[in-house]
């Protein structure tokens, strides 16, 4: 379960901004059952986007990486023109590395895969509303490597992003606030990835996991 806002807080404006109605909807439908956040509208194009921030003032912009009409990284410095206030996140389903580094330079604050779980959009968005980057290692250069590594060493993806957020010095509870996952959890996957590292605390887990090429 993904942590609440505190009792009585606003939530957070979202406005998606994609050319295929599905993906609008869909995204609509996901964060509908989430109190902290609030779909606000959205938009099919760049300019229309544009158009439509200053007047929606979004708290969060999901941009879909290709638009008919704008590349993502211009449409990034337009929003930071008519309204600097939204954070921006990039969301596709192609791994384009320039085209998400282009819209990452440009200022976009995050980059999320449309395949992400429901918890792990709802904590994702959140962690970049509290001021965090949040990129999804497979849309980098350098996902395949992490990916290849993670086969070899037996971790699966959540016990890998569990190690890394804690090789960052992040405490059980400060992870489960990240990750939207219980802090019984969080404790069961790092010892899980200890076992499968050979490790007997996390600063050694942490070392190895560096050795293997996956920090």
């Amino acid at each position: 379960m993904s942590p609440r806002a505190p009792v009585g807080s606003p939530p957070a404006r979202v406005m998606v901004v994609d050319d295929h109605p599905v993906v609008r909807d869909g995204v609509a439908l996901l964060l509908r059952g989430e109190p902290s956040l609030q779909v606000v509208g959205s938009a099919e194009s760049g300019r229309t986007a544009l158009e439509r921030a200053g007047e929606l003032r979004p708290d969060l912009v999901l941009l879909d990486l290709r638009l008919p009409d704008m590349l993502a990284p211009e449409v990034v410095v337009g929003l930071r023109g008519v309204w600097p206030a939204a954070r921006v996140v990039v969301f596709t389903a192609h791994g384009d590395h320039h085209g998400i580094r282009a819209a990452l330079d440009a200022g976009a604050h995050g980059c999320l895969v449309k395949d992400a779980a429901a918890t792990d959009l709802v904590a994702a968005l959140r962690a970049v509303l509290r001021g965090e980057r949040v990129v999804d290692a497979r849309m980098l250069p350098d996902g395949e490597a992490t990916k290849s590594a993670l086969e070899r060493s037996g971790l699966t993806r959540r016990e890998y992003e569990v190690l890394r957020l804690a090789a960052q010095g992040r405490t059980n509870p400060e992870i489960a606030e990240v990750t939207g996952l219980t802090r019984n959890t969080v404790k069961t996957y790092l010892q899980s990835a200890l076992h499968k590292l050979g490790a007997r605390n996390r600063v050694e887990a942490i070392g190895k996991a560096s050795e293997a090429g996956l920090l």
